[in-house]
């Protein structure tokens, strides 16, 4: 997913519990968190997985085994 749609869906989410907020409907508000932490978990997901790809494709350098 890209960082554009990784912030529209956050961006999403914290419109939802923010109407959920304004409308008092409770649901709508703990849905809208709920779906913050998780667009942030993916986020960070992301985050390591393209660390542990720098990574490797450093290791890979060190022992002169760059396949690109």
């Amino acid at each position: 997913m890209s960082d554009f749609e990784d912030k529209l869906n956050q961006a999403k989410s914290k419109g939802k519990e923010a109407l959920g907020k304004v409308t008092g409907d409770k649901k709508q508000e703990a849905e809208g968190k709920a779906e913050n932490q998780a667009d942030k978990v993916k986020d960070k997901a992301d985050d390591v997985k393209d660390a542990a790809k720098g990574a490797a494709e450093g290791l890979k350098k060190s022992f002169g085994k760059d396949d690109e």
